[in-house]
């Protein structure tokens, strides 16, 4: 197992209690949109594929709680968690799941391509790995530029065996970019397990080729994952190069809605779920400790329902993108003005 010597430094006790409930707060309103995704699109209100976050909502609130707005992150065909941590409008977002003309790609992209560079996110990406060099290209501006702003790349276990993981860790360390490659390893790459797949023991463990630090932890465990992305990002702000972090965690839904699942049982996925639910984790920790209260938590539920059916309406009210507009932001031009140039 790739670790630190000594343990994160704990930054994460010193929180105050408004910034422990804020990273709930995250973790409860990712976990809503997509109980309220996975109800649209089995009712057929959303069309294309949708993959879920559920299970994995401790490493988004728990990294970019540690980031600023002007940072960026890259983020994967699983990436309504990274979205909403990392201040995407929710309204905007299922409005693109929609397919309206509100959304954030104008209803051309979907599930797999929402962006908010206002925010810092570059995006997510559809093609598995796809986000690994634009993290670093986002990471080599900022050190040309000098400025202080971290790159963050969130990827699965599957997506360490593509060859971009493999060249952009390389780059990244040669140089000593500020990026951060964050591991989501879910235990599966669509269905095949990581026992499988991989060939090292741990996705850190490939860390050592590159020259740079590679470390493991809880990803259901929101204290686990802030202290590492405290240190980590902290680290590569202040020049000091890449690291790589797995965070340990699991799918609890399947690749997609509707995948049927026959790669592992359903007592496995339960058990998972009992024993290692990211939320109900962190809920007891606040309740023990006094953090909240069952009022507390209540209240953190209720508004994020509110939101995401707020969100809901707005997309439901949303046009459709006109047929014409189909080209619209592919060219430097406008093809209505330039016809003859797309033909």
């Amino acid at each position: 197992m790739a670790e630190l010597k000594n343990p994160f430094p704990d930054q994460f006790s010193a929180l105050t209690q408004e910034k422990k409930i804020k990273l709930l707060e995250t973790m409860i309103r990712i976990r809503t949109f997509e109980i309220k995704v996975e109800e649209l699109f089995l009712n057929k209100k959303i069309p294309g594929f949708v993959h879920l976050y559920i299970g994995e909502e401790a490493i988004a609130a728990g990294v970019m709680a540690n980031l600023r707005v002007d940072d960026w992150i890259t983020s994967t065909h699983r990436g309504h968690g990274h979205a909403i941590a990392k201040g995407a409008k929710t309204d905007r977002m299922m409005a693109e799941l929609f397919g309206k003309k509100t959304g954030y790609c104008k209803g051309k992209g979907g599930s797999m391509h929402i962006a908010d560079f206002s925010v810092g996110m570059l995006g997510a990406n559809g093609v598995v790995g796809g986000g690994f060099n634009i993290a670093v290209g986002a990471a080599l501006s900022a050190q040309i530029k000098k400025t202080d702003q971290v790159a963050v790349c969130f990827f699965g276990d599957g997506a360490s065996n593509r060859g971009t993981f493999h060249e952009a860790l390389n780059l990244a360390s040669i140089w000593k970019l500020p990026v951060v490659f964050v591991n989501e390893n879910n235990q599966y790459a669509s269905t095949t397990p990581v026992s499988y797949g991989l060939s090292a023991k741990h996705v850190s463990d490939r860390a050592k080729g590159y020259g740079i630090e590679g470390y493991i932890v809880d990803g259901n465990n929101i204290a686990e994952v802030y202290n590492a992305a405290s240190y980590l990002i902290g680290q590569a702000r202040a020049g000091k190069g890449p690291a790589l972090l797995e965070c340990l965690t699991y799918r609890v839904k399947g690749h997609y809605v509707g995948d049927p699942e026959r790669y592992r049982t359903r007592e496995e996925v339960q058990k998972m779920v009992n024993e290692r639910d990211p939320i109900q984790t962190c809920k007891k920790r606040f309740l023990d400790s006094g953090i909240t209260n069952e009022a507390g938590i209540a209240k953190l539920y209720a508004e994020a329902e509110e939101e995401i059916s707020a969100a809901v309406r707005f997309a439901e009210a949303s046009p459709l993108p006109e047929p014409e507009d189909a080209l619209d932001d592919l060219f430097s031009f406008s093809p209505k003005e330039f016809p003859e140039a797309v033909q």
